[in-house]
C-alpha cells in the first residue's frame, strides 16, 4: 500500500538540511531502485522553485511500504530526523486517484 509521509521544517533548517541532505537522497534512492517511490520532494519555504536562502518548509514523500508501521519506521529512521531538520513527521496511508496507474 502507498503511504504519505507529510514532514514539517523545523525554523532555520536550511544548514542542517544541507549537512543530512546525501544520506536522506540515499535512502529515497534506494526505495526509487526497489520501485517503491512514487514522488518525493522539498516545500520551498515561499513561492519559488528556488527558494535560495530562504529554505524548506518541509518534505513530501509518498511511497509503498508493507503496513503503516513499516512506513513509520522508515520516516522515522531518516536522517533530516536525526539531524533535527524536521519538528514535526505524520504518516498516512495514501490512495492515489490520479494519475491513474
Amino acid at each position: 500500500m502507498l503511504y504519505a509521509i507529510v514532514a514539517e521544517d523545523v525554523a532555520d533548517s536550511l544548514q542542517r538540511r544541507q549537512a543530512a541532505r546525501p544520506a536522506h537522497l540515499a535512502r529515497l534512492e534506494a526505495l526509487q531502485a526497489e520501485g517503491r517511490l512514487v514522488l518525493a520532494g522539498p516545500c520551498p519555504a515561499i513561492d519559488s522553485p528556488d527558494p535560495g536562502p530562504a529554505g524548506f518548509s518541509g518534505s513530501l514523500i509518498v511511497a509503498e511500504f508493507d503496513s503503516l508501521d513499516a512506513a513509520t519506521s522508515w520516516a522515522e529512521a531518516d536522517p533530516y530526523v536525526s539531524a533535527g531538520v524536521y519538528a514535526h513527521v505524520v504518516v498516512r496511508p495514501f490512495r492515489q486517484a490520479f494519475p491513474r496507474a
